[in-house]
């Protein structure tokens, strides 16, 4: 795999990523909870996203 184009860098329209590995986007939209409040597991899978070690 080492000479896979996912590890490539990738530039259009100003956008400028260092390979092509993205995550999705998470929402609420699709909750299983009724209230579409973001859970305890939410918090921590943004918490480790937003401020990894």
């Amino acid at each position: 795999m080492e000479n896979s184009a996912i590890f490539d860098s990738y530039h259009k329209n100003g956008l400028q990523l260092r390979n092509r590995i993205v995550m999705a986007p998470m929402t609420r939209s699709h909750s299983d909870n009724p209230e579409n409040k973001a859970t305890e597991l939410t918090a921590l899978y943004t918490n480790s996203v937003l401020l990894p070690d």
